[in-house]
């Protein structure tokens, strides 16, 4: 371990101690999928009482409005929950932005909504890792910094959404507007591997909704006469996952559509997601996507109606986020803790905060691993420690020292 000042200290034996697991196992206990509006109100309303330990100002901000494409190729509205935003001492010299998410990817009806301990310290549960041990790690660091002599030096927003596991398309604005002037921002996802490790670059990520409009004729009578949409579908489905190369991943998910087996299939929807590996790449994959609905609409003589797009944008290593990273890898050191990082294949919203153009580390909450799957744990000694860590790099990022 390196020499911490008696400042530093004190924060990080404070982070250290606060009742995290205790939140943790409270918080599990609460369906909070992205769909579960219910969960996610009470959820809301949980971490307003639990953030209501910081100063500043603290709101509910409503979701702005969404929409999606049905299986029948309507745009229909789609309702999230709020978001928690707090914003402390706007005015203070230094400027951070925290970030999490209260939903998790199990739905009201899943069979997952119970923890259970696998052996002595590793707790599973959904959500345990996947945020809401983040979460926990967070208001313990910013618990023990407004402890610290330095606290009024350091400003901060810290944004809780509603809808990260279904892309933060509601909270996408919130984000943006909460990354402007910050000097740098942490994000409360799960450690990238179960020893710690964070995730550097990431792709980023695009869905689409191609539906695609054909015209409808008696498959024995006259098929002459119909445009085939479920045929066009597929069409487009092999033509944009032959795009498939080192930089750009491309999975055509589903085809939705069709009709009896006696009428040419007049509507199909084709959902796709591409993650492209840089902006470069993503520019490509665009100008590729619409070279390919240029030419299954021609071939096909049907029409083609796009929804969606790059939500969220690659995340490259700048130099800017390797000083930042090289800056918490130095405060695990001191710690005792030994932190890498490497490329990781998912996004978040970390994604969305480097796109401002605000240097972040994306990983800062616990150890565990098996994330989106009944298998998902939590390594109960990794609250303390990420705690610690995140307490120390705010200190740190502000300056503090002595």
């Amino acid at each position: 371990m390196g020499e911490l000042s008696s400042i530093e200290q004190a924060a990080v034996e404070r982070a250290a101690v606060e009742p995290m697991l205790d939140q943790v196992l409270a918080w599990s206990a609460i369906n909070s999928g992205s769909r579960n509006l219910g969960g996610l109100e009470r959820m809301a309303d949980v971490l307003t009482d639990a953030f209501a330990a910081l100063p500043g100002v603290l709101r509910l901000d409503k979701a702005e409005p969404v929409a999606s494409v049905d299986s029948a190729g309507r745009s229909v509205p789609i309702e999230h929950g709020r978001h928690l935003h707090l914003h402390v001492r706007p005015m203070a010299p230094v400027q951070l932005l925290l970030t999490g998410h209260m939903d998790t990817v199990f739905a009201i009806d899943h069979e997952f909504q119970g923890t259970r301990w696998l052996e002595e310290g590793v707790l599973n549960g959904p959500g345990v890792a996947d945020m809401k041990g983040g979460i926990a790690v967070m208001l313990a660091a910013l618990k023990a910094v407004e402890l610290s002599p330095h606290a009024d030096r350091i400003g901060y927003e810290v944004v809780i959404n509603s809808d990260e596991e279904v892309g933060s398309l509601s909270s996408a604005p919130l984000l943006a507007q909460a990354a402007g002037g910050k000097k740098a921002a942490l994000t409360y996802e799960p450690a990238a591997l179960p020893d710690g490790t964070l995730a550097g670059a990431r792709p980023g990520s695009g869905n689409f909704a191609m539906v695609v409009h054909g015209r409808s004729a008696h498959a024995g009578r006259n098929p002459e006469d119909g445009r085939n949409a479920l045929l066009a579908a597929a069409d487009l489905a092999l033509r944009l996952g032959a795009l498939r190369r080192d930089g750009l991943s491309v999975n055509p998910s589903r085809i939705e559509g069709g009709s009896p087996s006696n009428v040419v299939p007049d509507l199909a929807v084709l959902r796709v997601n591409l993650r492209p590996r840089t902006p470069e790449i993503e520019a490509a994959a665009q100008a590729a996507i619409n070279e390919a609905l240029a030419a299954v609409s021609a071939e096909h003589d049907v029409t083609i109606d796009v929804s969606g797009g790059f939500g969220r944008p690659p995340k490259p290593l700048t130099p800017e986020a390797e000083a930042l990273f090289n800056l918490v890898k130095q405060a695990g050191a001191d710690l005792g803790q030994k932190i890498a990082w490497q490329p990781s294949g998912g996004v978040c919203d970390g994604n969305n905060i480097a796109a401002c153009g605000i240097p972040v580390v994306d990983t800062m909450g616990v150890r565990g691993g098996k994330i989106h799957s009944m298998e998902e744990f939590l390594i109960v000694d990794s609250l303390a420690e990420r705690a610690a860590l995140s307490a120390l790099t705010i200190l740190r990022l502000a300056g503090s020292r002595g």
